[in-house]
């Protein structure tokens, strides 16, 4: 018997931060029962109880729930339970079938939930046992994005204090949250420290952070130019604000420096693992995704961690689920494409691959995908002119691309 034949029960999850409302259904549709449990160990482990209570056995009923991965998760698969996800949006046109009322309704978002994987399984995405190694990649990508939001607030704050006493400092650089920067500004924080300051000590620091794009002549020069007039005590007010501001952004900037060379690290060691099996992320997909100009480490580790399924299973619909289609926008007259775009690859399933071929014209304003240049070399006969020009872009030979495939 296959899977789908031997699940007979369904149930939906409406998890929740203190407690989780569960809904189970049997093979009709008819509600066995209804029940919440608290967000804890002991909670988790009795809604798995209470799910095999119900059940003949862990791999008969199949569970529906909005989030992808956490505890609930994690607890359910561990029991044996077949457990689905599906985007929050889509369960609110689920929602639609039931009910028109906009209010939130925990005990009709489970029953919602458990009755459409019944009904229209298809819509839901099956979840598996994460790869180690993909979690603890997913969390470095996650805080390295959380590191260069911190990043840009703090550096706005800086551009804030200095345009109160200090605006010639801005000239220096556009990345007021550079580590020379900071230095500089620990040295020279007002414009009557930066008339004392000697031409050798600005040499040394340009020196020690290798900034070549300047000398110190021109950075004394910006430095000593005439001051604004501001009022008794607010350089030293603004000085304040700053010192901290320098001290947060040094934290930020060390611990961003660390969850990049992470990011890294892992990235590596995933893409130096060749696996045989036919499961699971391989090295040609962190070789084909590196190839790509300008993706980045955090946009790697990103598609890695968090695209790892899809990937794998070369799901071409679940990537673009994940991903989306972004908007393409010109900019003195150049077109602009977004890198996390998966928008515009055909499935060549007779080739065994589902990511490949691109069928847009060369003029059509549309995302580049991600194995757009290294899958079509091999059928450019079928390609458009603009992806054998980003083939050709990556210095692929044609034995290359199929190496890398």
């Amino acid at each position: 018997m296959t899977e789908e034949e031997i699940i007979s029960w369904f149930a939906g999850v409406d998890w929740g931060s203190e407690r989780h409302q569960v809904c189970l259904l049997d093979a009709r549709g008819t509600t066995v029962g209804e029940r919440e449990f608290p967000h804890s160990g002991e909670g988790l482990a009795e809604l798995g109880d209470w799910l095999l209570s119900m059940a003949s056995a862990a791999s008969t009923v199949a569970v529906a729930i909005e989030v992808p991965h956490g505890p609930v998760v994690d607890a359910l698969i561990d029991r044996g339970f077949v457990v689905y996800a599906i985007n929050p949006k889509q369960l609110d046109r689920l929602r639609d079938r039931f009910s028109v009322a906009g209010a939130k309704d925990d005990r009709r978002d489970a029953y919602v939930q458990a009755d459409g994987l019944r009904t229209d399984r298809r819509l839901f995405r099956r979840l598996q046992v994460a790869d180690p190694r993909l979690i603890e990649l997913r969390a470095w990508s996650r805080l390295a994005e959380e590191l260069r939001a911190e990043r840009v607030r703090l550096s706005n704050r800086v551009h804030h204090q200095l345009w109160r006493y200090y605006p010639q400092m801005q000239k220096l650089t556009n990345d007021l949250a550079a580590p020379w920067f900071l230095e500089l500004w620990a040295i020279a924080s007002t414009p009557a420290k930066a008339g004392r300051l000697r031409k050798s000590t600005v040499e040394r620091l340009l020196k020690q952070h290798r900034i070549r794009r300047m000398d110190a002549e021109t950075v004394l020069r910006i430095l000593r130019e005439p001051a604004i007039k501001v009022a008794q005590g607010v350089a030293e007010a603004a000085s304040i604000h700053m010192r901290s501001l320098v001290a947060r952004l040094r934290i930020v900037n060390r611990e961003l420096r660390e969850a990049e060379r992470k990011l890294d690290e892992l990235c590596t060691t995933i893409g130096e693992i060749e696996q045989t099996s036919g499961e699971g992320l391989q090295r040609r997909d962190v070789a084909i995704l590196r190839s790509m100009p300008g993706i980045g480490r955090i946009n790697l580790g990103t598609l890695l961690s968090e695209a790892s399924g899809p990937l794998s299973r070369r799901d071409y619909e679940g990537l673009r689920t994940l991903s989306g289609a972004a908007p393409v926008t010109k900019r003195s007259g150049k077109v602009t494409y977004c890198r996390q775009a998966l928008c515009c690859a055909r499935p060549i399933a007779r080739h065994g691959l589902s990511l490949g071929t691109c069928r847009h014209p060369a003029r059509s304003q549309v995302s580049r995908p991600i194995y757009c240049a290294a899958q079509t070399w091999p059928f450019a006969r079928s390609c458009s002119p603009w992806c054998r020009g980003q083939t050709a872009c990556l210095g692929l030979c044609p034995s290359a691309a199929t190496d890398a495939i």
